[in-house]
């Protein structure tokens, strides 16, 4: 059995870095190292079988994501898809250069590499079932803040994208958790739409 506790913390280490801060409960943790831990809770309640590849690939989804600042790209459609592939890259190059100075093997990196740039999404299982837990991380944690800076509408649109990319027990399983009652009635609109 491979030991996964010091890639984790040196992907955690490597997010400390990241000046955004966020609170949890009475204690301030840099925004990536959160999402980062959050991403492998999330995991091992949805998959707790999960192969090696998806939990690191999970762990150092966002690593280094302070680095590459959206608005370093264009501010229209065009710019953001630029700015995601990039993003894509740039975290599978860290979490590649972290894993091989920790001498995990080859083969290994080169799996958490594919599964960071999502190749292969619905065609490759392992693809998916990360994608699954993005977004089931993104519905308990960070769906309400970014519905509260945008209308109605495009909270739908951006909810009906998702659920198309995930699987039908991502969504089911989605159901379990906790949203207020206008994120529930728009998750209901955007899941009319499949």
């Amino acid at each position: 059995m491979r030991d996964l506790s010091p890639a984790f913390a040196a992907f955690d280490a490597y997010n400390n870095q990241d000046p955004n801060q966020e609170s949890i409960g009475n204690q301030k943790l840099s925004k990536e190292t959160l999402y980062g831990l959050r991403m492998s809770i999330w995991l091992n309640r949805y998959d707790s079988k999960a192969p090696d590849q998806v939990k690191l690939a999970a762990r150092s989804q966002h690593i280094g994501r302070w680095e590459m600042a959206r608005d370093s790209f264009p501010m229209d459609r065009t710019g953001y898809l630029k700015w995601r592939s990039q993003l894509a890259i740039h975290h599978a190059k860290i979490a590649g250069d972290i894993l091989t100075n920790l001498g995990y093997e080859e083969e290994l990196i080169e799996k958490v590499k594919f599964l960071l740039q999502k190749k292969q999404l619905r065609q490759n299982e392992e693809t998916q079932l990360l994608e699954d837990v993005i977004f089931l991380v993104f519905v308990e944690h960070y769906l309400e803040a970014f519905a509260a800076k945008h209308t109605d509408e495009k909270v739908i649109d951006i909810i009906a994208k998702t659920l198309k990319k995930v699987t039908a027990r991502a969504i089911e399983t989605s159901g379990s958790i906790q949203v207020s009652e206008r994120m529930g009635r728009l998750i209901g609109e955007a899941a009319k739409t499949l």
